[in-house]
Protein backbone atom coordinates (compact mmCIF):
# COMPACT_ATOMS: atom_id res chain seq x y z
CA UNK A 1 0.00 0.00 0.00
CA UNK A 2 1.31 3.30 -0.80
CA UNK A 3 1.54 5.80 2.07
CA UNK A 4 2.15 9.50 2.28
CA UNK A 5 3.16 10.46 5.78
CA UNK A 6 2.77 14.32 6.88
CA UNK A 7 3.93 16.02 9.38
CA UNK A 8 1.45 17.97 11.38
CA UNK A 9 2.46 21.71 12.60
CA UNK A 10 3.02 23.56 9.66
CA UNK A 11 2.20 21.06 7.25
CA UNK A 12 -1.52 20.44 7.35
CA UNK A 13 -2.20 22.68 9.68
CA UNK A 14 -1.53 26.10 11.34
CA UNK A 15 -0.89 25.85 14.83
CA UNK A 16 0.87 29.07 15.32
CA UNK A 17 -1.16 31.17 16.91
CA UNK A 18 -2.34 28.91 19.67
CA UNK A 19 1.52 27.60 20.55
CA UNK A 20 2.56 31.35 20.61
CA UNK A 21 0.02 32.03 23.26
CA UNK A 22 0.90 28.82 25.32
CA UNK A 23 4.36 30.33 24.94
CA UNK A 24 3.62 33.84 26.05
CA UNK A 25 1.56 32.16 28.88
CA UNK A 26 5.26 31.10 30.10
CA UNK A 27 7.14 34.60 29.60
CA UNK A 28 3.83 36.01 31.18
CA UNK A 29 5.74 35.12 34.60
CA UNK A 30 8.64 37.16 34.02
CA UNK A 31 6.53 40.01 33.00
CA UNK A 32 6.04 39.53 29.21
CA UNK A 33 2.58 38.19 28.46
CA UNK A 34 2.90 39.37 24.73
CA UNK A 35 6.96 38.84 24.21
CA UNK A 36 5.68 36.31 20.92
CA UNK A 37 3.93 37.64 17.74
CA UNK A 38 1.82 35.19 16.20
CA UNK A 39 3.00 36.25 12.42
CA UNK A 40 6.06 37.69 12.89
CA UNK A 41 6.85 34.18 15.26
CA UNK A 42 5.16 31.66 13.00
CA UNK A 43 7.81 30.19 11.43
CA UNK A 44 9.89 29.59 15.19
CA UNK A 45 6.58 27.68 16.51
CA UNK A 46 6.47 25.05 13.57
CA UNK A 47 9.67 24.04 15.23
CA UNK A 48 8.11 23.47 18.76
CA UNK A 49 7.87 24.40 21.96
CA UNK A 50 11.33 24.64 22.95
CA UNK A 51 11.95 26.57 19.94
CA UNK A 52 10.01 29.19 20.98
CA UNK A 53 11.08 29.45 24.54
CA UNK A 54 14.52 29.76 23.25
CA UNK A 55 13.64 33.07 21.26
CA UNK A 56 11.66 33.94 24.03
CA UNK A 57 14.69 33.94 26.02
CA UNK A 58 16.60 35.75 23.03
CA UNK A 59 14.36 38.44 23.23
CA UNK A 60 14.79 39.54 26.49
CA UNK A 61 18.46 38.53 27.14
CA UNK A 62 17.80 35.84 29.59
CA UNK A 63 20.64 32.68 29.20
CA UNK A 64 19.29 30.35 31.29
CA UNK A 65 18.64 26.79 30.60
CA UNK A 66 16.89 25.89 33.50
CA UNK A 67 14.46 28.40 32.73
CA UNK A 68 13.47 26.50 29.52
CA UNK A 69 13.41 23.04 30.86
CA UNK A 70 11.16 24.49 34.08
CA UNK A 71 8.71 26.14 32.07
CA UNK A 72 8.91 23.42 28.80
CA UNK A 73 6.40 21.15 30.62
CA UNK A 74 4.05 24.18 31.94
CA UNK A 75 3.84 25.24 27.94
CA UNK A 76 2.56 21.93 27.14
CA UNK A 77 -0.27 22.07 30.06
CA UNK A 78 -0.98 25.58 28.74
CA UNK A 79 -1.46 24.35 25.46
CA UNK A 80 -3.11 21.39 26.01
CA UNK A 81 -6.30 23.73 27.27
CA UNK A 82 -6.03 25.74 24.07
CA UNK A 83 -5.46 23.33 21.51
CA UNK A 84 -7.79 24.04 18.49
CA UNK A 85 -8.69 27.85 19.67
CA UNK A 86 -7.23 29.43 16.55
CA UNK A 87 -5.69 26.33 14.66
CA UNK A 88 -6.90 25.49 11.29
CA UNK A 89 -6.14 23.35 8.50
CA UNK A 90 -4.42 24.69 5.67
CA UNK A 91 -6.46 25.41 2.78
CA UNK A 92 -7.90 22.11 0.65
CA UNK A 93 -5.77 19.86 3.04
CA UNK A 94 -8.54 17.49 3.98
CA UNK A 95 -9.76 17.58 0.36
CA UNK A 96 -6.37 16.38 -0.81
CA UNK A 97 -6.35 13.48 1.56
CA UNK A 98 -9.62 12.35 1.00
CA UNK A 99 -8.89 12.71 -3.08
CA UNK A 100 -5.70 10.33 -1.79
CA UNK A 101 -7.49 7.83 0.21
CA UNK A 102 -9.65 7.61 -3.36
CA UNK A 103 -6.84 6.93 -5.09
CA UNK A 104 -5.86 4.02 -3.11
CA UNK A 105 -3.25 5.99 -1.24
CA UNK A 106 -3.09 6.10 2.72
CA UNK A 107 -2.26 8.42 4.96
CA UNK A 108 -0.55 9.08 8.48
CA UNK A 109 1.07 11.41 10.52
CA UNK A 110 4.91 11.64 12.14
CA UNK A 111 4.99 14.49 14.19
CA UNK A 112 7.26 15.40 17.07
CA UNK A 113 4.58 17.23 18.50
CA UNK A 114 3.56 15.05 22.06
CA UNK A 115 1.47 11.99 20.58
CA UNK A 116 -1.49 12.93 23.32
CA UNK A 117 -1.56 16.31 22.34
CA UNK A 118 -1.67 15.30 18.70
CA UNK A 119 -4.02 12.84 19.17
CA UNK A 120 -6.35 15.32 21.19
CA UNK A 121 -5.84 18.36 18.26
CA UNK A 122 -6.79 15.87 15.06
CA UNK A 123 -9.84 14.59 17.29
CA UNK A 124 -11.35 17.98 18.04
CA UNK A 125 -10.89 19.34 14.36
CA UNK A 126 -12.49 16.37 13.91
CA UNK A 127 -9.60 14.61 11.27
CA UNK A 128 -8.22 11.67 12.67
CA UNK A 129 -10.06 9.21 10.98
CA UNK A 130 -8.57 10.28 8.06
CA UNK A 131 -5.23 9.04 9.35
CA UNK A 132 -4.43 5.47 9.57
CA UNK A 133 -1.68 5.57 11.97
CA UNK A 134 -0.20 8.75 14.07
CA UNK A 135 3.04 8.42 15.51
CA UNK A 136 4.24 11.30 18.15
CA UNK A 137 7.62 12.77 19.54
CA UNK A 138 6.88 10.26 22.85
CA UNK A 139 5.37 7.03 20.76
CA UNK A 140 8.59 5.46 20.69
CA UNK A 141 12.05 6.09 22.54
CA UNK A 142 13.58 8.42 19.16
CA UNK A 143 11.78 11.45 17.20
CA UNK A 144 12.26 12.78 13.93
CA UNK A 145 14.76 13.11 12.33
CA UNK A 146 15.51 9.44 12.97
CA UNK A 147 13.88 6.84 10.49
CA UNK A 148 12.14 4.91 13.59
CA UNK A 149 8.98 7.04 13.92
CA UNK A 150 8.42 8.09 10.26
CA UNK A 151 8.80 3.37 9.47
CA UNK A 152 6.59 3.22 12.22
CA UNK A 153 3.77 5.38 10.68
CA UNK A 154 4.11 3.89 7.57
CA UNK A 155 4.11 0.51 9.35
CA UNK A 156 1.25 1.20 11.05
CA UNK A 157 -0.83 2.53 7.92
CA UNK A 158 -0.84 -0.70 6.28
CA UNK A 159 1.94 0.15 3.86
CA UNK A 160 5.71 -0.10 1.80
CA UNK A 161 8.27 1.79 3.04
CA UNK A 162 9.31 1.87 -0.26
CA UNK A 163 5.92 2.91 -1.68
CA UNK A 164 6.16 5.88 0.66
CA UNK A 165 7.07 9.82 0.88
CA UNK A 166 7.26 12.20 3.45
CA UNK A 167 5.30 15.83 3.46
CA UNK A 168 6.77 18.24 5.63
CA UNK A 169 7.80 22.08 6.19
CA UNK A 170 11.08 21.85 7.92
CA UNK A 171 14.98 20.95 8.15
CA UNK A 172 13.87 18.05 10.41
CA UNK A 173 11.31 16.45 7.87
CA UNK A 174 13.99 16.68 4.75
CA UNK A 175 16.36 14.44 6.88
CA UNK A 176 13.75 12.83 8.14
CA UNK A 177 13.05 11.36 4.59
CA UNK A 178 16.63 11.58 3.62
CA UNK A 179 17.12 8.74 6.47
CA UNK A 180 14.90 6.30 5.32
CA UNK A 181 15.36 6.75 1.76
CA UNK A 182 12.36 8.22 0.36
CA UNK A 183 10.82 11.66 -1.63
CA UNK A 184 10.65 14.78 0.40
CA UNK A 185 7.73 16.96 -0.12
CA UNK A 186 8.25 20.23 1.25
CA UNK A 187 5.29 22.70 1.65
CA UNK A 188 5.75 26.27 0.85
CA UNK A 189 3.10 28.64 2.75
CA UNK A 190 5.07 31.15 4.03
CA UNK A 191 6.61 30.58 6.83
CA UNK A 192 10.36 30.79 7.08
CA UNK A 193 10.48 27.04 7.84
CA UNK A 194 12.91 25.36 5.64
CA UNK A 195 15.93 26.88 3.80
CA UNK A 196 16.04 25.59 0.07
CA UNK A 197 19.43 27.23 -0.34
CA UNK A 198 21.63 23.81 0.91
CA UNK A 199 19.00 21.22 0.35
CA UNK A 200 16.44 20.07 -3.19
CA UNK A 201 13.45 18.64 -2.18
CA UNK A 202 11.96 16.17 -4.39
CA UNK A 203 8.89 18.56 -4.67
CA UNK A 204 7.35 21.62 -3.42
CA UNK A 205 3.67 22.26 -2.53
CA UNK A 206 2.30 25.74 -3.06
CA UNK A 207 -1.09 24.67 -2.42
CA UNK A 208 -2.75 21.16 -1.34
CA UNK A 209 -4.68 21.18 -4.67
CA UNK A 210 -1.62 19.99 -6.33
CA UNK A 211 -0.98 17.55 -4.04
CA UNK A 212 -2.55 14.42 -5.52
CA UNK A 213 -0.70 15.03 -8.74
CA UNK A 214 2.43 15.44 -7.15
CA UNK A 215 2.20 12.47 -4.55
CA UNK A 216 1.36 10.29 -7.41
CA UNK A 217 4.46 11.62 -9.95
CA UNK A 218 7.38 11.15 -6.73
CA UNK A 219 5.80 7.89 -6.60
CA UNK A 220 5.69 6.65 -10.28
CA UNK A 221 2.06 6.30 -10.35
CA UNK A 222 0.49 6.39 -14.00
Amino acid sequence: MKTVVFDLDGTIADTSADLIAAANFCFSSLGYPKLLDSENDAGVAMRGGRAMLELGCQKIGLNDERFINQQYPILLNAYSKCLDKHTEFFPYALDAIRKLKLLGINSAICTNKPSALAEELMVRLGARHLFKELIGSDTLSSKKPHPAPFIAAVKGAGGNVEQSVMVGDTMTDFDTAKAVGVPIIIVDFGFEGFDFSHSKPDAVLKSFLDLPAIVMEVLGID
